[in-house]
């Protein structure tokens, strides 16, 4: 019945229904990174806990900058967006063995190093930051701390499992019978609609389960790789208009007061509003074309760095700043330009020495075993 007031896409849909340039790619590569970095610089000047590692107030050190950096942490909701805009289109013909094997090959990797690298950054410089206990380390090697109760490791990786739980609820009513338009648009529409009952229910597991915060930015981002797919239509824009409100919704009510936040300025809900906006609109003028001129080769690479890059950004740069500043009296502005390009040289490493040849040998390992089982 529910399908049955769902229109399939039109003949003339169809016929751009097939992925298109990868110069629109490269686009989601650019606003990746432009993501990345606006939380990194809100982790090393737009939050007042950060004042401990640069030995002074970084809103006296960066008074213009740390008015904009405040605003760095919703970086993540435009992560959150093009997360559901990629696993739409990463999934598209594929089987559920697929989507799990190239989620996990993906994911961990860079992690583990990540979190192998933090540790011993702890270790050397307890000063700065103190390790955690072995059994709690081990732990976040799953990346299941949170469910369990354990301190991270990684203070980002709280993103991790909120990006776990959408590609389990993807996986589980998507992918398991395979993604077609129908599908997503039932599973944005009946997910917008358990968010909304689950704040009305207040259910701490009913939360956890359908994520009514962050539901909004994956929902919006699968509506709009259905437009790049298959075309604009009334229903589809709803979905992306509903999304937007409730997501900008949300992020005004979490930011805009500062106590809570960390954060030296009291944020704006004109500007928190703007920037959502953004979030959707960058990823929408993506699927509609308009970026297609964002053409270079070397946003793919800038890509390829955001994950790990996001991954050791924090905590490492919050060493790398206390050595250099505090130390070796690094000027202010200097330390933090040499901590993100040391950051991003990092991830390079990561990406090129780790996720390249493991990820690979991992989805492969993986998809030998699922041959043999298949066959026994």
């Amino acid at each position: 019945m529910v399908h049955s007031v769902i229109p399939a896409p039109r003949a003339a849909e169809r016929a751009v229904a097939t992925p298109r340039a990868h110069d629109r790619m490269r686009a989601l590569d650019g606003l990746r990174i432009l993501a990345a970095l606006s939380v990194c610089l809100y982790h090393y000047a737009g939050r007042s806990s950060t004042g401990e590692f640069w030995g002074g107030s970084p809103k006296e050190l960066f008074p213009g900058l740390s008015s904009a950096a405040a605003y760095g942490c919703l970086g993540v909701q435009l992560f959150f967006v093009i997360s559901g805009f990629v696993i739409c289109m990463s999934s598209w013909g594929k089987s559920l063995g697929h989507f799990f094997r190239s989620r996990v090959s993906r994911l961990y990797p860079a992690y583990w190093v990540a979190i192998l690298l933090t540790t011993a950054a702890c270790v050397v410089l307890p000063s700065v930051s103190e390790p955690l206990r072995l059994n709690e380390i081990l732990v976040n090697f799953t990346m299941l701390q949170q469910p369990m109760g354990v301190d991270r490791v990684l203070g980002v990786c709280w993103t991790l499992w909120v990006e776990a739980r959408f590609y389990l609820l993807f996986a589980l009513f998507v992918v398991w019978k395979g993604v077609t338009y129908r599908r997503v648009v039932v599973f944005c529409c009946l997910w917008t609609v358990a968010g909304v009952l689950a704040r009305v229910a207040d259910n701490p597991l009913a939360d956890e389960i359908v994520m009514r915060d962050h539901a909004p930015f994956f929902i919006g981002g699968l509506a709009l790789y259905l437009i790049h797919r298959h075309g604009s239509d009334l229903l589809l824009w709803g979905i992306v208009g509903v999304s937007w409100a409730l997501g900008q919704r949300y992020s005004t009510s979490a930011l805009w007061h500062p106590d809570s936040a960390h954060v030296y300025i009291e944020r704006s809900p004109y500007v928190i509003l703007a920037v959502v906006t953004f979030a959707f609109g960058s990823v929408a003028a993506v699927a509609l074309g308009g970026l297609r001129w964002a053409n270079w080769r070397w946003l793919t690479v800038a890509g390829a760095l955001t994950y790990p890059f996001y991954l050791v950004h924090e905590h490492l740069g919050w060493f790398a700043i206390s050595v250099l500043h505090r130390k070796f009296h690094l000027g202010h502005w200097p330390t933090l330009a040499a901590t993100v390009c040391g950051m991003l040289l990092l991830a390079w490493l990561i990406h090129r020495l780790v996720e390249k040849p493991l990820g690979p040998w991992m989805r492969r390992s993986m998809e030998t075993q699922a041959a043999r089982l298949k066959s026994s």
